[in-house]
Parts: C-alpha cells; structure tokens; sequence
C-alpha cells in the first residue's frame, strides 16, 4: 500500500466517523486517538504550507465538514 491510498484510507475513515457520529474524534478516547492524532498532524501540514496540492484540496473539504459538527457548548 502506497502512502497516497493509506493517507486516502484514513482519509475516509475520519470522513466517515464525523458522519456516523456527528462529531469529531476525541484525543481522550482510546478508540479515537488515532484519527485525532492523523487529523492534528494534517492541519500542521496545511498550516506550514507543506502538504501536497491534491491532498489539501482534499483537506480543506474535510476542514469544512469537520466545522460544521464542532462542538456548542450547552451553557450559552
């Protein structure tokens, strides 16, 4: 396996967590841990400029369906 269809895996994966679960994964969960650490590394990445152009066009679309689950705090 190539490091562009692992990175696609995971890819999908994340996508499909934040859709069954309405949300994004958690770094407290075990289970979550290393969808969150993939994600957290990916927006190093896109914030250094260094991620491949195909890859961030990807992100970006990932970025925005991630922000439309975030979390609302219940106490405003």
């Amino acid at each position: 396996m190539t490091q562009d269809e692992k990175w696609m895996a995971r890819y999908q994966e994340y996508a499909n967590f934040i859709k069954d679960n309405g949300r994004c994964p958690s770094k407290h969960f075990e289970a979550e841990h290393q969808l969150h650490s993939w994600w957290k590394n990916n927006r190093k990445l896109l914030n250094a400029g260094k991620m491949k152009m195909k890859r961030r066009e990807m992100f970006e679309k990932l970025v925005l369906l991630a922000e439309s689950h975030r979390h609302i705090n219940q106490y405003r």
